[in-house]
């Protein structure tokens, strides 16, 4: 059996089965040191409790044939601050902000800090550069919900030279003042928080979440679980996160972050608990990931109207595979807060299951001409139980007051000008989505600026033998309904290569604004 190592820090790593399925596969064995370590059935497989500076061998395999082993060197650590020597009691019972980011204040380069098991109360922490922090199997991060345990960040503040901004916080694509997250990074580089532990956010009906959450309460917009403001290099593994207040992770004009082995578990009525919101970013890479929660698996965006405009900072070189997305709104979303556009966007080799859709991409005129959505490639999906598997909504009408005027709605061709977005490729290939229910697929483009090239490559959909109605996009003049088939608009170059839909009611294809079409 083929494997890499994806993760290799002083005393954890993890592995990636290569050309062996998707998310999980045959029983296999891991083997350290010539001796059994344990069976597992997963792709990404993470292992813990390993030695600083110490080499280890390392296999994988299946029967009496012996596994080629590799030979690995963790990194070395220099020193081990523990939360408890700091004053956290672990109780939860008493408040541990404060010793836990004592401890993070002072750790040096190379050094660790660890949560042993323990329940630990706390608000915010921030992070410092140069950190690895450790939640260890038992280690339970348990979040107040009290507003006046967490301070505030503001949205912009202004330079003293009056002409530049410093921007703390965001809320839904707008520069807005936000309470800060549990875990909070701001300008921070070199940091791995990674474990066996979990942090639980508390949200419910009773604090956070009360009445949809949408209001700034308390002089504030609601935190987040891990909030990383302009920071590079962050790597973020294995831990569970559940009960998000809001947004479970949110990467803010960040490079090269990794989010790996995760499991993100927030209740699927919880309003805004998207599992993942990259914004603005450059280089993200999330493997081995699941989600289950109450909004968007993954939403990509690049700011509303003013960051997109002001700083024109896409998201962009965003690479996802052999991940699970279940339960979400959308299993991967673009949108809709895109002014600034997304690019390069390659999902691969993921589970969609029982998201309303798979691939959501959410937009509007008005977003802007640097709103402009290309190289987007999904491919070696399963999906099972989506709504509609494949959505392109041009007038999403939500979160903006404008989102039902005539002008986001109107389906006649307007002048292109500066409010004008542009979506420019997408493409689909070796995907199946069985049990549907609404559309085998709906994508709508702007008639006054068509998607340039839609490609579907060996895609098999069907529909579920007793489908529910429901609406296959949130834009305005469209109705639930169930079998509807592949339903495009506005497209200069539509490719259909192997598509199969089977339950479809008539018309299985319901083309129409296609300027080329090639079919097998």
């Amino acid at each position: 059996m083929k494997f890499h190592v994806i993760f290799l820090t002083a005393r954890c790593l993890t592995i990636e089965l290569l050309e062996e399925g998707i998310v999980r596969t045959q029983a296999y064995s891991i083997y350290l040191n010539g001796e059994k370590l344990r069976v597992s059935d997963r792709i990404v497989e993470s292992i813990y409790d390993l030695l600083p500076d110490t080499e280890y061998t390392l296999a994988v395999g299946r029967g009496a044939c012996a596994p080629e082993p590799v030979i690995i060197r963790t990194p070395k650590e220099f020193v081990t601050l523990n939360v408890r020597d700091f004053g956290a009691a672990g109780d939860g019972i008493r408040e541990d902000t404060a010793a836990i980011q004592a401890a993070i204040l002072c750790c040096p380069k190379e050094g660790r800090v660890l949560v042993p098991a323990g329940v630990y109360r706390i608000g915010a922490l921030f992070l410092r550069s140069d950190l690895r922090l450790e939640l260890a199997a038992g280690a339970v991060l348990s979040a107040y919900t009290d507003r006046e345990k967490f301070p505030i960040l503001p949205g912009l503040i202004t330079a003293w030279d009056e002409e530049h901004e410093y921007n703390l916080a965001s809320w839904e694509g707008n520069p807005l003042d936000s309470f800060a997250s549990i875990i909070t990074g701001v300008g921070v580089k070199n940091v791995t928080i990674y474990g066996q532990g979990t942090i639980e956010g508390n949200g419910s009906y009773e604090n956070w979440w009360e009445g949809e959450g949408r209001e700034k309460t308390g002089g504030a917009f609601r935190p987040r679980t891990i909030f990383l403001n302009r920071c590079e290099n962050v790597t973020v593994q294995g831990i569970r996160i559940q009960n998000s207040p809001s947004w479970t992770l949110h990467p803010y004009f960040s490079n090269r972050t990794r989010w790996i082995d995760l499991d993100l578990v927030n209740p699927k009525i919880s309003p805004n608990t998207d599992g993942m919101d990259p914004e603005s970013v450059d280089g993200l890479e999330v493997v081995g990931v699941h989600f289950s929660l109450g909004d968007d698996c993954i939403a990509v965006k690049s700011g509303k109207y003013y960051m997109g405009s002001t700083y024109k900072v896409p998201s962009q070189n965003i690479e996802i595979r052999q991940c699970h997305m279940q339960f979400g709104h959308g299993s991967v979303t673009l949108g809709s807060e895109i002014g600034a556009g997304v690019r390069h966007l390659h999902c691969h080799d993921c589970i969609f299951e029982g998201t309303d859709r798979g691939l959501r991409i959410k937009t509007r005129r008005g977003r802007g001409r640097d709103s402009i959505i290309e190289d987007i490639v999904f491919e070696n999906i399963e999906m099972d139980g989506v709504l509609t598997p494949f959505v392109l909504n041009s007038y999403y009408w939500c979160c903006d007051p404008d989102g039902k005027s005539e002008y986001v709605r109107c389906k006649d061709p307007l002048p292109v000008d500066e409010r004008t977005p542009e979506v420019r490729d997408l493409r689909f290939r070796n995907i199946t989505a069985h049990n549907c229910h609404a559309a085998a697929a709906f994508l709508y483009g702007l008639p006054e600026a068509p998607v340039q090239e839609i490609e579907f490559s060996n895609v098999s959909i069907d529909f579920a033998r007793h489908p529910t109605a429901e609406y296959p996009a949130m834009m305005a003049d469209v109705e639930p309904c169930t079998r509807m088939g592949l339903m495009i608009r506005n497209c200069r170059r539509l490719i259909l290569n192997h598509v199969s839909v089977e339950g479809a009611e008539e018309p299985v294809y319901d083309f129409d604004g296609i300027g080329e079409l090639i079919k097998d």
